[in-house]
């Protein structure tokens, strides 16, 4: 090695990137005395070392989950204002009581579960449109929508999204009772059974709803946690593809389910109180299960027997004999005569 490659890896080694190119350059066009084999070697590793430096830069961050993200936080958005209106403007215009002090826990509680049960809904939407397509279509062989695909390929941040809302919604549920506003609450509520002169504030019906809808909730985030664990690559790797299958699709309707029926309990009789329909909206949880509750529908036609055997039939590869002249959408084919 010569006393000039020496030197000019030790320049080399401290500059800039960008102050490397412009001495590559330099160097290229003859200011090196290096041979042309030795100089165009050190352009490609130097033009090598830059693109994949530049290319990091400019790569936004978790790619894959900007979509989700933003979705969820549209979602969370819509809910918030809704839940704001609902509890916290209408009672200040039509009372003139302020009830602002709602919005950092009890607003932002009704937000959570409504966007969680609502992205767990995303999650297995998607397959199910694709199962009612491939029944229209009688095969499996043809390429789904470019939106479904999309939709399809996110359904595990949607899923994660999910479980992070939910946990946050049992860590928010946990800190009701460590509110001054809670405090301030339970002793008006004894003075008035004082007052009133009750030895006993009992009341069945409400220690059974409370009771169920607590357990139903438990029950649906412990299977969003394993459904959760099972999306981790360590653990699916070590899974068989029927094994995660049926992880992901077992459990995760019956904690669909579980979730439903929580929210359900949870309202309990409100949906036929009038008092609930504030400005003529109804409840945050009506709102929160029609597409859960639309999505377990879908499911429970597509288990009839009759459409479960074509399903299966058509994801084992066998197709639908199709008319002449036509695709598979039913649609004729241009210049293809059918007499």
């Amino acid at each position: 090695m010569t006393a000039s490659d020496h030197s000019w890896k030790q320049e080399m080694a401290v500059v800039d990137p960008e102050e490397r190119l412009s001495l590559n350059q330099k160097n290229h066009q003859g200011h090196d005395p290096m041979s042309p084999n030795v100089a165009q070697q050190r352009l490609l590793l130097e033009e090598f070392e830059i693109s994949s430096s530049v290319s990091q830069e400019q790569m936004p961050l978790f790619p894959q989950w900007l979509l989700p993200l933003r979705i969820t936080g549209g979602l969370m958005a819509l809910t918030f204002l809704y839940t704001f209106l609902r509890d916290v403007l209408h009672p200040f215009v039509t009372q003139s009581r302020s009830d602002f002090y709602k919005v950092p826990i009890l607003v932002m509680n009704k937000t959570l579960p409504w966007s969680s049960i609502t992205l767990l809904a995303l999650v297995y939407l998607p397959g199910l449109l694709a199962a009612m397509l491939q029944l229209y279509r009688g095969t499996k062989y043809s390429r789904f929508p470019l939106w479904l695909e999309r939709w399809m390929s996110m359904r595990k941040q949607l899923g994660l999204l999910s479980f992070y809302l939910a946990c946050l919604h049992a860590l928010y549920s946990l800190c009701y009772p460590m509110r001054r506003s809670y405090r301030y609450k339970l002793l008006n509520w004894a003075y008035q059974q004082v007052k009133d002169n009750r030895e006993d504030s009992w009341v069945t019906e409400d220690v059974w709803r409370m009771e169920i809808y607590v357990s139903l909730g438990i029950m649906g985030l412990g299977l969003l946690a394993l459904l959760a664990i099972s999306s981790l690559p360590s653990v699916s790797d070590a899974l068989t593809w029927r094994e995660f299958t049926f992880v992901q699709r077992s459990l995760g309707y019956s904690a669909l389910t579980l979730c439903s029926a929580h929210a359900l309990v949870f309202g309990w009789r409100k949906w036929v109180e009038p008092k609930q329909f504030v400005w003529y909206t109804p409840p945050s949880f009506i709102l929160a299960l029609l597409l859960p509750l639309a999505t377990l529908l879908v499911k429970a036609v597509l288990m009839l027997p009759c459409l479960d055997w074509r399903l299966k039939r058509i994801r084992r590869g066998c197709e639908r004999p199709v008319a002449p002249g036509q695709d598979r959408s039913g649609q004729e084919l241009k210049g293809v005569r059918t007499e």
